[in-house]
C-alpha cells in the first residue's frame, strides 16, 4: 500500500505553495510554478481534480513534497 493518500488538486497546489512554490505564469488550468534551486514544475490540474497515489509520487519526486506536506 502506498504512503501517498489521494487528495484534491486545490489541497496539492496549497502544499506546495506552502513549501515555497510559487506560481509563475498561468494559462487556463496550467500552472508554472518555481522555486529557488529546482526545475520549474508545470501544474495541470484543475482544483476539482483528484490526483491518485501513483501521481503525488511522481509529483514528489520532482517537487520535494512529502506525504506529511499534505
Amino acid at each position: 500500500m502506498s504512503e501517498w493518500p489521494a487528495v484534491k488538486a486545490s489541497r496539492l497546489l496549497a502544499a506546495l505553495l506552502r513549501l515555497g512554490w510559487s506560481v509563475s505564469r498561468t494559462r487556463g488550468s496550467h500552472r508554472m510554478l518555481v522555486r529557488t534551486g529546482w526545475h520549474s514544475f508545470l501544474f495541470t490540474f484543475h482544483d476539482s481534480d483528484e490526483v491518485g497515489p501513483k501521481m503525488l509520487a511522481k509529483i514528489a519526486k520532482k517537487t520535494g513534497l512529502q506525504p506529511s506536506d499534505l
